[in-house]
């Protein structure tokens, strides 16, 4: 798998963001929305998962 060498706080809060996107875009568009506007608010929400992976990651320590 590509995310065995992942934490497993990394790969959970991953797991959690996709389910939640996707469940966002069908609902999105299945309320009407247009497909292209439901990628952008998915998108935009994907920003905020990806800062908080980020945050979660260890960063190296300089030397």
């Amino acid at each position: 798998m590509r995310h065995e060498a992942l934490a497993k706080p990394i790969v959970d809060r991953a797991w959690d963001a996709q389910l939640r996107l996707c469940g966002r875009y069908r609902r999105l568009t299945l309320h009407g929305k247009h497909p292209n506007v439901a990628i952008v608010a998915v998108a935009r929400e994907l920003a905020g998962f990806i800062w908080d992976i980020a945050r979660l990651t260890p960063r190296p320590v300089a030397a």
